[in-house]
């Protein structure tokens, strides 16, 4: 029979990768988190982690067990509420994985919001250009422009984003503000990386054409926006991150929108737990609550302006 105090020792290191930081975590010994880890796995009778260079992979029962093991750990945690003695607090990690603009544009500062109402929730946000596999535990929570494809996900739209097209005031004064999606055409733009795109969706220039001339490619959203802001020609680019730089001007804005839906997925192992059942909360209700922001402009296009009229 198994020592239930093994599955303090089993979660950490399932957490953490490592066993240092499992070991710093626990304050014990790294030598602690290897022989507990070590037991567990003799009673039990399966092996639960591979040993690898960077670290401690879980085996396929190994995810069984992270599973099993989650539940109970959610259910002690219950204990105190069930029994009418403490509140519906969520404690620990929360690890949540999205592409990098809408992760540093818009999630990062709203996410914070959560400290205040749950102070011993912890949430990580990583950003990536590529789907996680939330199979493999690289994230709890996924929010992406595509839904993902996987057995035993729970994927759901939660909201969606406009981008726009904008170029800098200097660059506007240069080449001419385009009156028509054809007057494009004669204009310069930043875009993407086209061969290391790795989720089609963000290729958003491409609904509205496909460019001539560019002067500038990054694989980073946000490199992007910079170099618009200095005037190295028109990007698309999201309203909840450009809005933010006051030398962006908006161009074509009722002849050009583009939209993508946003989707939120959790693996159905791990939705029941109480720290990530309120972080899937309070994200849904980001989209929601500023739907009209991620969604709308109405900024004015300055006037003074030249007009670049299609020749």
């Amino acid at each position: 029979m198994f020592n239930w105090n093994d599955l303090v020792f089993f979660l950490e290191l399932a957490r953490q990768n490592r066993l240092a930081l499992a070991a710093r975590r626990l304050r014990v010994d790294h030598t602690t988190v290897s022989r507990r880890i070590a037991e567990l796995e003799k009673d039990l009778a399966v092996k639960l982690f591979d040993r690898k260079k960077d670290g401690f992979v879980l085996t396929e029962q190994g995810h069984r067990m992270l599973a099993i093991a989650e539940r109970i750990e959610h259910e002690v945690g219950n204990v105190p509420t069930l029994l009418g003695t403490g509140d519906a607090s969520a404690n620990g990690r929360v690890r949540v994985a999205t592409m990098e603009g809408i992760g540093a544009w818009f999630l990062a500062e709203r996410l914070l919001e959560l400290r205040e109402k749950q102070p011993g929730l912890i949430v990580e946000l990583v950003t990536e250009r590529h789907l996680i596999n939330l199979t493999k535990r690289e994230a709890d929570i996924f929010i992406s422009f595509v839904p993902p494809v996987g057995q035993r996900l729970i994927v759901k739209k939660i909201g969606s984003f406009r981008l726009a097209l904008y170029a800098s005031q200097d660059y506007l004064s240069k080449r001419g503000m385009p009156d028509s999606r054809d007057a494009l055409m004669t204009h310069i733009f930043v875009d993407y990386v086209e061969d290391l795109v790795a989720i089609q969706p963000v290729r958003w220039l491409l609904d509205v054409l496909e460019p001539t001339s560019v002067s500038f490619r990054s694989t980073s959203m946000m490199a992007q926006q910079n170099a618009v802001a200095a005037g190295a020609g028109i990007g698309l680019l999201p309203l909840f991150s450009a809005r933010k730089n006051q030398n962006l001007v908006p161009i074509l804005l009722d002849d050009v929108k583009v939209f993508r839906d946003v989707y939120l997925t959790v693996h159905e192992d791990i939705e029941f737990l109480a720290r990530v059942r309120v972080v899937i909360k309070h994200v849904t209700s980001l989209f929601k609550r500023d739907s009209e922001n991620l969604n709308e402009l109405r900024e004015a296009v300055p006037t003074a302006l030249p007009v670049k009229r299609n020749s």
